[in-house]
């Protein structure tokens, strides 16, 4: 193992959890996805037609995923460490706006992810909009 991963650990597991602010996540929704992913997140935004791979609709994440929405995952997606081949990488216009890591989101099975206060509100909005 690593010398340097049991304090990572440790200070992940000392760190605070994000407050989760699915209004503000709606705002920054507004203003850098729904241009692709489209108002009502179905993937209909104005841009979709213009891209090779077509945006999934986010209202239906956590059924793919059998019912429980993979906060963690969706976070990495977000802030480019999951690259999305649609994307190219990072999201191509507002990645850097998310790239601040300074917050701990927990997923519900107890996995700590480090990521932007940004990321943690757009997830807890993605989470609050699943059908």
């Amino acid at each position: 193992m690593k010398p340097w991963i049991p304090a990572l650990l440790v200070a992940l597991a000392a760190a605070p959890v994000a407050a989760q602010d699915p209004d503000a996540g709606a705002q920054l929704f507004a203003e850098s996805c729904a241009v692709c992913h489209g108002a009502g997140l179905r993937g209909d935004g104005p841009m979709a037609e213009l891209l090779v791979t077509p945006p999934p609709d986010l209202t239906r994440i956590s059924a793919r995923y059998g019912g429980s929405f993979p906060r963690a995952g969706i976070a990495w997606k977000i802030d480019g460490r999951d690259p999305i081949l649609g994307h190219g990488g990072d999201m191509p216009l507002y990645g850097f706006r998310f790239s601040a890591m300074s917050e701990v989101l927990t997923s519900p099975g107890g996995q700590t992810v480090l990521t932007s206060p940004e990321v943690v509100d757009l997830v807890a909005f993605l989470e609050s909009m699943q059908e």
